[in-house]
């Protein structure tokens, strides 16, 4: 089953909240409180957005995280790879050459065309369009 992690959901969540504060900076404390992320849990989720890029850190009595790019610029698949790694549905189509029906597979080729098409709709997805009511256009990919 091809499915996210909590940590996922939970990096999504604080990203459009992050989104939501504008210029303002957002706390790990506050977005623990409303989402009801456990804390530590969601430092190390900020912690590898941040040395990915997506988001900023300011230390400080009031500081807090902001958004390194506009939500128009940063991708569901962009906090994906951020949080679980490169996107696959199997391990052949990761370079996994481990499996001993790679010889005779017969499903590899058509398992990496849907994995591209999976991969390019969620490279389509920017935290701006997920929070809006234009998602109908996205999934005409």
């Amino acid at each position: 089953m091809l499915k996210l992690t909590k940590k996922t959901d939970y990096a999504l969540m604080a990203v459009n909240f992050i989104a939501s504060q504008g210029e303002g900076l957002a706390s790990a404390r506050t977005i623990s409180e409303v989402y009801h992320i456990p804390l530590p849990l969601l430092a190390k989720i900020l912690q590898k957005l941040t040395k990915k890029g997506i988001i900023t850190s300011y230390g400080g009595p009031k500081g807090g995280y902001m958004l390194q790019r506009p939500p128009s610029q940063i991708t569901i698949s962009d906090i994906i790879r951020a949080i679980e790694g490169p996107i696959h549905i199997t391990r052949c189509c990761d370079g996994d050459h481990a499996c001993s029906q790679l010889e005779h597979c017969s499903v590899q080729g058509p398992l990496q065309k849907i994995e591209m098409k999976i991969t390019a709709m969620l490279d389509n997805i920017t935290i701006e369009k997920m929070y809006s009511e234009s998602l109908d256009e996205v999934f005409l990919v």
